[in-house]
């Protein structure tokens, strides 16, 4: 009667702790998606600010196509040369801003890939912290030897540290004996 209770007890007390999550792998997880919704946010700040960099430029050089095409305009009745100089002068602008355009996304660009390298190294750090303090936590505690209380059909017998008595086998396995024996 008291085996079977037992044995109820421990189904009961056993199943319970595999349905539990260690607080330690919640803390994990919790700063993992942190993590990652921070360098996608980033990652999201810098392709808004290439855009907004790129649409200044833009609209710089149509500013300066249309003050261009305004004094064109004006001095009609002036030589072709002028002309001329006007349409270089747009493409030379155009050109330039076309240049800025790029070389400010090239910026935001390398800026994003810095702050995502923090972050990954942030990651990287937390989760070394984290495998060193499980294995702190999982290590056995120190072996202690058996002693040798008596002799079992020829063979020594030896007591655990919890009080088992056993010996060993021919192939060198613990057979533990009962206390009827």
């Amino acid at each position: 009667m008291k085996k079977v209770l037992l044995l109820c007890f421990l189904v009961v007390f056993s199943s319970t702790f595999y349905a539990q999550e260690t607080e330690a792998k919640k803390a994990k997880t919790e700063k993992a998606a942190k993590l990652k919704k921070e360098k996608a946010d980033a990652k999201k700040e810098a392709a808004a600010a290439a855009k907004k960099e790129a649409k200044k430029a833009e609209a710089k050089a149509k500013k300066e196509t249309e003050k261009t095409a305004k004094t064109v305009k004006e001095k009609k009745g002036k030589a072709a040369a002028k002309k001329a100089d006007a349409d270089a002068k747009k493409e030379k602008a155009t050109a330039k801003s076309k240049k800025e355009t790029k070389e400010s996304a090239d910026k935001v660009v390398k800026k994003a890939k810095k702050e995502t390298k923090k972050v990954d190294d942030k990651v990287a750090s937390k989760t070394k912290k984290a495998a060193t303090k499980i294995k702190e936590t999982t290590e056995k505690a120190p072996k202690i030897a058996d002693k040798v209380t008596g002799e079992y059909n020829g063979k020594k017998v030896y007591t655990g540290p919890r009080g088992g008595k056993y010996y060993i086998n021919s192939n060198g396995n613990k057979t533990y004996i009962s206390d009827d024996k």
